[in-house]
């Protein structure tokens, strides 16, 4: 990826690193609640680059970036995130030569940070007492204003994070499932940034107009419902104390709220009895997706997402014993089994 006089051939660059990114598989998951059967359809982002749906959002957002002229060579690349949007700004802003400072709450877990740094990115923690999320975004802004020759993805607000799940995730969705003979009824996402849903969401609407588009955010902590945060919970990557600005409640269809607990269980559920080893907010995702799917009835096809793997939640109580609720759906679900529609049709 290098020119002859050693200096970065970004467009080349970026045409290898779209080889990496997106046209994931999607798992047609059966299982079976109360005794009734349902399939959920998943997409499985764990085979992008660094292993996360946050792949297409930042390789989409240094694309559009590099086109406007809004990063340029030797530009430090500065974000604030809850980590996985760190990891894959990291990976791929150094493929594309750029140094990489990531702004970070000091709760997320070891993991994270150890794989950041990893990939020759810098972490700077912000404690709760210094703003936690809202004080990672304030303080990356400071560092761009006094440093100069910064690019900030700013993915909060970024209409780029949409268009690339309207692009890449929501057409891929819907092509597979056509491929198995369904529609969906239903799209289900967790809000972090909240671009997986509002992308996904337009285009499937487009396409589909009676297609539902829930957001789902933890019971113990409704800050979709409140709008700032209130609680406490363990979902890392989703619901980070605000309502994003690129985030349009009003176009989308009833939150669904799923306990962090839950969503544990679920993962735990998943990697034990199915051999898929996917990170909380996946969990939490595939309770989402049960819900809706009980309420729609008849069998009703609902998608939803794998943002991650469990492999950055080893130092979390993902792989601890977690007690039951009375209000929890994983107890009563039943995997079967699942069949797999490849990513490149």
């Amino acid at each position: 990826m290098k020119h002859e006089n050693g200096s970065r051939n970004e467009r080349k660059c970026l045409i290898a690193l779209r080889g990496l990114v997106g046209r994931t598989p999607m798992l047609a998951i059966r299982c079976k609640v109360d005794a009734h059967e349902l399939t959920v359809y998943v997409k499985h982002e764990v085979t992008n680059f660094t292993g996360s749906i946050k792949d297409r959002m930042a390789l989409h957002i240094l694309s559009d970036a590099y086109t406007t002229g809004a990063i340029r060579p030797g530009h430090v690349i500065a974000e604030a995130t809850s980590g996985n949007t760190g990891i894959s700004f990291a990976a791929i802003g150094r493929a594309l030569g750029h140094p990489v400072r990531i702004y970070m709450p000091d709760w997320m877990s070891r993991e994270r940070v150890l794989v950041i740094q990893s990939l020759g990115a810098q972490v700077i923690p912000i404690s709760a007492e210094e703003g936690g999320f809202r004080g990672s975004i304030a303080a990356a802004d400071a560092y761009a204003e006094k440093q100069g020759n910064v690019f900030l993805p700013h993915q909060f607000e970024s209409s780029s994070n949409v268009q690339a799940h309207y692009r890449t995730t929501g057409p891929e969705i819907l092509a597979q499932m056509r491929s198995l003979g369904v529609e969906p009824r239903a799209f289900v996402a967790g809000v972090g940034t909240g671009g997986t849903v509002m992308g996904v969401g337009r285009y499937l609407r487009e396409q589909l107009s009676e297609v539902q588009i829930h957001p789902l955010e933890p019971a113990n902590s409704p800050t979709l419902r409140t709008g700032c945060r209130v609680g406490k919970h363990r979902i890392q990557g989703i619901s980070d104390e605000f309502i994003p600005p690129i985030v349009k409640l009003a176009s989308l269809d009833a939150i669904v709220d799923v306990w962090d607990g839950d969503a544990i269980l679920m993962a735990q559920k998943l990697a034990s009895q199915l051999g898929l080893g996917v990170g909380i907010s996946s969990g939490a995702n595939f309770i989402g997706a049960l819900k809706v799917a009980q309420e729609l009835g008849s069998n009703a096809p609902v998608a939803t997402v794998f943002a991650d793997s469990n492999k950055k939640y080893l130092s979390t109580d993902l792989v601890s014993d977690e007690p039951t609720g009375p209000e929890f759906l994983s107890p009563k679900v039943e995997l079967l089994d699942f069949h797999v529609v490849p990513g490149r049709l």
